[in-house]
């Protein structure tokens, strides 16, 4: 174990190399491989290495929008042998997605063949496709040849690739980006060029323009699916201003009236990258599984526009809340996440705002122009050298050819003679023969003059800041209007508006079938929810030694309110039941109650009502019905009791006016409602004083009507108000005794 290992002889030397070391150089190079080679887009043109390969590729191949179609399998054998050493498939999905007008707001590429649609069908084999550049790429492209950006050896060094495009378009903004690195990811959304390109005119103009200067011409996301934004424009400018936010975007629809009343919504967009098959595929296996009461039926009727035909369940659904109810459920509405990371200067990962994004566009845009301008004025200078040249020979033709047929060595001699410059003398004796009919002095001073005109101009060019930026604000506008919003490609796709106000319980409730329902709790805590209104709940089954505790009737939309003996409410929805196969469920596996409390009372939960809560000590405090709701397995604190004491009953107050009350001791008190405080929470006061006990039973009634009671016979009695004088007082008063033909149960019935 502990024996050292010697090196074998003549197998050289063994270094130690110490493994958590190793083990994060290489890691950190693997890291720093996929981010800049791979996942990260440039800001400068806006393409990752695959998409850059594969447009210059097409340029190499002299793929232009006027030239003939070429097949994929070529330009992606190209591609791949030449400058992108990795599998043809990931090659060919990337060109395919540049061509894919559902995919990139601008397409890069013209695809001639089956290139996938929106349903999520995969594009045909690249043998059986064609394709060719779009102006986008051209624009991308401009200046290439003209050293505007530096290249670099491919992977074998056989050739040249360039490490960014020029770029003229801005397409990091325009068509957005996504891709996940190591350690961290970009999502851009796309945008319209149009609006790009008037904001980045107001920052040539104004440098120091703030988010909400740009926001006034940048709208916001421009996807090419089209969809409504729904974003608060403040987290709009939160997003644009940081780089990152999010986005929700949602389907476009209308409302189609039908004969006799009836309508259909049908949806003409659907959001950013989603498959419009698996959207309706959804949709039917939620209406399958009657997630979507209110959706009677779902239709595909597209051609070559979207056409989504949704049938509500009747004429009187509320077509708002009927699509409110699927942008829950589905992806006719989605979160496009917005994360800024992209390379500063083709090197640095990092996120960026959106006036950070347009000035490193600007910026590079401003490089692209001065290098162009250098290039051209090295090929004006070597011209206008041999255009002298020429000058010189058209003067002395004769001489030239003299000496050009007679001399052994013409060009010294010419250089000689006329003191021409090795260039000059060479260009001469490169001339062609035919060449010498056009050789007349006008044209060679005309292009002179004209080329010395075009030099002060680039040098004046290159000599003042102020003239560079307005050269790139010209050609901007020059891309703005050919991308104007007047234009097909140009136009506005996506809109933004506010979200319907519709309450959370509005659209909850919409996803709920509405059907009757009876809720059957038992003495043991079991509890049901059985399909229908039961009248009769003699029938119910229990388990041995367990009976009937509570029974009521609800709706599957309501809210059911249970309190328990120590005062907490708890909230839980009638859909939401168990089963009323068998005995029920434990309530105590839908809500966390305390193991001396037990449930003392339920029903159906009215926000618009109040109740009156007493306690078994005759204290009380009228709440309303809304205050009792609760989130929470625990539920909520409402009534404050003693200890020994225990929730009595809670009676709604809506229609009465007076409160009645029966102690143990079976003294009655009846006094004004009035007199019982409002409170969302407490103990509450005093209702009836007891000496012995506690309360038996209490009823709220409209004094005017009398109050009733029920005997064990269910004979009914009614006391009116004159005959209750007696009994009348205020409240924490002990009571007479009961009237004659009260139960003996000491309750109302």
């Amino acid at each position: 174990m502990g024996k050292s290992v010697e090196p074998p002889d003549g197998g050289g030397e063994i270094e130690p190399v110490d493994l958590k070391a190793a083990l994060e150089e290489r890691y950190l190079a693997y890291a720093l491989s996929t981010i800049t080679g791979r996942a990260l887009p440039d800001v400068r043109d806006g393409l990752k290495p695959v998409h850059r390969r594969i447009v210059h590729a097409m340029r190499v191949l002299r793929l232009d929008p006027g030239e003939g179609y070429k097949k994929c399998a070529r330009i992606v054998g190209d591609v791949m042998g030449k400058f992108h050493p990795h599998g043809d498939a990931s090659i060919y999905d990337a060109l395919v997605r540049l061509s894919q007008d559902f995919s990139v707001r601008y397409p890069l590429v013209d695809g001639q063949g089956n290139f996938g649609n929106i349903d999520g069908d995969s594009a045909a084999a690249m043998r059986y496709t064609e394709a060719r550049m779009t102006e986008v790429a051209v624009l991308m492209l401009r200046g290439i040849d003209e050293d505007a950006v530096d290249f670099r050896p491919t992977y074998n060094e056989e050739d040249q690739e360039p490490v960014v495009l020029p770029g003229a378009f801005p397409n990091l903004l325009a068509n957005g980006a996504s891709g996940i690195a190591v350690g961290m990811a970009t999502s851009i959304p796309p945008h319209n060029a149009a609006e790009l390109c008037d904001a980045a005119l107001k920052l040539i103009d104004k440098p120091d323009a703030d988010t909400d200067d740009l926001l006034r011409f940048v709208q916001g996301p421009d996807f090419p699916t089209g969809g409504v934004v729904v974003e608060t424009q403040a987290q709009m400018r939160e997003a644009y201003a940081t780089g990152r936010g999010a986005f929700r975007l949602r389907a476009r629809w209308h409302k189609e009236e039908q004969g006799r009343g009836g309508y259909v919504v049908v949806v003409t967009e659907i959001p950013y990258q989603v498959q419009k098959s698996r959207l309706i595929e959804k949709i039917a296996d939620l209406l399958t599984a009657r997630k979507l009461p209110l959706l009677a039926d779902v239709r595909d009727e597209s051609a070559e526009d979207v056409r989504v035909v949704l049938e509500p369940k009747s004429r009187t659904v509320d077509p708002e809340l009927l699509m409110e109810s699927l942008f829950r459920l589905t992806d006719l509405e989605t979160r496009i996440p917005m994360n800024m990371n992209v390379l500063s200067g083709g090197k640095v990962p990092k996120v960026l705002s959106l006036k950070e994004v347009l000035s490193e566009w600007l910026g590079h845009q401003r490089e692209v122009l001065v290098r162009r301008a250098r290039f051209r004025l090295a090929q004006i200078d070597r011209r206008l050298e041999v255009l002298a040249g020429y000058i010189v020979a058209f003067l002395n033709l004769d001489e030239v050819i003299r000496i050009i047929r007679e001399e052994d060595e013409p060009k010294a001699e010419l250089m000689r003679t006329f003191e021409l410059t090795d260039v000059q003398a060479e260009a001469i004796l490169n001339m062609r023969l035919r060449s010498l009919r056009r050789l007349e002095e006008m044209e060679l001073r005309r292009e002179f003059e004209a080329l010395t005109a075009e030099k002060a101009e680039k040098e004046a060019l290159l000599a003042s800041e102020g003239r560079q930026w307005d050269s790139v604000a010209g050609e901007i506008r020059q891309v703005r209007e050919t991308f104007s919003k007047k234009t097909a490609l140009g136009k506005r796709r996506t809109m933004f508006a506010d979200a319907p106000n519709r309450g959370a319980d509005d659209i909850t409730e919409a996803l709920i079938e509405r059907e009757p329902v009876t809720v059957v709790l038992s003495e043991k805590g079991f509890l049901r929810g059985l399909r229908g209104h039961l009248t009769d709940t003699s029938g119910l089954t229990f388990k041995e030694g367990d009976r009937l505790k509570l029974a009521f009737t609800a709706m599957t939309t309501d809210k059911i309110v249970f309190l328990t003996t120590g005062g907490r409410a708890l909230t839980l929805g009638a859909d939401k039941l168990p089963g009323g196969r068998g005995q029920g469920e434990p309530i105590r596996l839908q809500f966390d109650i305390e193991a001396d409390q037990d449930i003392a009372l339920g029903f159906v939960l009215d926000p618009a009502a109040r109740r009156l809560l007493v306690s078994t000590e005759g204290t009380g405090f009228i709440v309303a019905e809304s205050e009792l709701v609760s989130g929470t397995r625990k539920g909520k604190q409402v009534m404050n009791v003693g200890p020994g004491f225990a929730v009595h009953r809670a009676e709604p107050v809506s229609e009465g006016d007076t409160v009645a009350i029966v102690g143990d001791n079976r003294k009655m008190l009846v006094f004004p409602l009035v007199q019982v405080p409002e409170m969302a929470r407490g103990r509450g006061v005093r209702l009836q004083r007891f000496k012995d006990g506690g309360v038996s039973d209490v009823r709220v009634f409209k004094l005017g009507d009398g109050l009733t009671w029920r005997d064990a016979a269910d004979r009914l009695f009614t006391r009116s108000e004159a005959e209750l004088v007696e009994w009348r007082g205020d409240r924490a008063q002990a009571g007479r005794m009961v009237p004659k033909g009260f139960p003996k149960t000491g309750r109302f019935g």
